[in-house]
């Protein structure tokens, strides 16, 4: 391999956040060994370097996490002036590069932290040109998030609605709590007085993702796809992502709906890029039943993890003659500074599904050979992730076909994967 063709080196836990576009020449991969890892370094010998994980005193392997990784001296010998890719930058991993001397593609964390936090994201939204708008049209907080406040939860009040209660950090819901009830409310208040919190009004509706792609000159979106939220036996969490259906869309959105959420993306994509930022990031938006509108409910300042499979999907689409470019490439470009000019494929099919870590399912986290075997024999593609803690990623469930006929409804496709992951409880 010659090393001065190299252009970016992905540095991720798991192999499967970089694998928008396969390995080459100038777009390598460093990532923990795992049976799936070992299995795409078969495929790409001479682009992907694995790192053996760390063993424990019972046996087990502990997997690195991406600064483990940028320590490791292996990672350090193949670096070689090449630009660093991370999935999710943190002030560690910055401070790792900035040793090193290395150049890290990833927007700043700070910036970072300062978008995905609940609290700061608020005023942030409302910031224009450096200062913070006026409550009211101005303000992108009051234009798209539902109604809200932000105080010590001991002030915030029962208003006899059902409320939803997040602290500043979360991840795939494990933030965020649905309050029914002023006892509930007093309860929390009790446990946690002076901890801040946002509230917000309770939001009744199916949940949309878009993964957006900011550059110097514009910002790009990809495909709109239904967010598949809390259902069992894949989560034990109400609030937790499970997964995207790109076929479910266009039957519960309009297509203005659909351009509206675009047109929103493309508005927060905007500041963002004001901001200094550079990359990817995602929307996540509910329709709200009631009130009839489309609320912004998450923005993930860092790339989405259906980046992976929406450009898959895409790819799939390239070679049955559909002209464009995928959301990864779209984000390569970015990052090198390169104008996009040839159109985001276009998507209206498929679906993934992850099976979430359970509470009933610790402490092994296991899922036997034969559910696997029969889920890859049905037609799905199964990703296995080594990971043992409470709502981390065990299997990625991945099919050409949508696997929802409604909102929380299964059609006949994800109907048979229940019933073989049901097999596992």
């Amino acid at each position: 391999m010659n090393k001065n063709a190299v252009k970016i080196i992905y540095v991720t836990r798991d192999v499967e956040r970089a694998l928008g576009t396969g390995p080459s020449e100038d777009y390598r991969i460093v990532t923990n060994r795992t049976p799936y890892s070992e299995e795409i370094q078969r495929r790409f010998p001479d682009f992907v370097t694995l790192i053996e994980p760390q063993k424990q005193a019972d046996g087990s392997a502990l997997l690195s996490d991406t600064s483990g990784l940028l320590e490791s001296p292996i990672t350090e010998k193949i670096i070689s002036g090449a630009k660093i890719l991370v999935f999710k930058n943190t002030s560690i991993i910055e401070s790792i590069c900035q040793k090193k001397g290395w150049c890290l593609l990833n927007p700043g964390a700070e910036l970072a932290e300062k978008i995905e936090n609940k609290i700061t994201q608020i005023e942030w939204l409302n910031e224009s040109n450096g200062k913070t708008a006026a409550a009211g049209p101005a303000g992108l907080a009051q234009k798209y998030l539902p109604p809200h406040t932000v105080a010590p939860l001991k002030d915030i009040k029962w208003k006899k609605e059902p409320l939803v209660i997040q602290w500043a950090h979360g991840h795939t819901g494990d933030g965020t709590i649905l309050v029914n009830s002023g006892k509930e409310l007093e309860a929390l208040q009790t446990k946690f007085p002076e901890r801040l919190a946002r509230a917000t009004s309770f939001v009744n509706g199916p949940s949309f993702t878009l993964n957006i792609v900011v550059t110097r000159y514009a910002v790009h979106v990809g495909n709109v796809s239904y967010q598949i939220t809390g259902l069992p036996p894949f989560t034990d969490n109400p609030f937790s992502t499970i997964g995207n259906d790109w076929s479910l869309t266009h039957t519960l959105l309009s297509e203005k709906e659909i351009s509206d959420i675009e047109n929103m993306a493309k508005e927060i994509g905007d500041k963002m890029a004001k901001d200094g930022w550079i990359g990817m990031c995602g929307i996540d938006v509910m329709r709200d039943e009631e009130r009839d509108k489309i609320f912004l409910i998450e923005i993930n300042a860092r790339q989405p993890a259906s980046t992976t499979f929406e450009s898959l999907l895409q790819q799939e689409n390239r070679e049955m003659g559909v002209n464009g470019i995928t959301i990864f490439e779209a984000y390569k470009m970015a990052l090198l500074g390169d104008k996009i000019d040839a159109p985001i494929i276009h998507i209206n099919d498929g679906a993934q599904i992850i099976k979430r870590v359970t509470k009933d399912g610790l402490p092994t986290a296991s899922v036997s050979k034969d559910v696997i075997n029969s889920l890859e024999q049905a037609g799905y593609k199964i990703i296995q992730y080594a990971n043992f803690e409470y709502n981390l990623d065990q299997l990625r469930i991945q099919s050409k076909k949508g696997i929802m006929s409604a909102h929380a409804k299964f059609n006949p496709r994800g109907k048979e994967i229940v019933a073989l992951i049901d097999e596992t409880l």
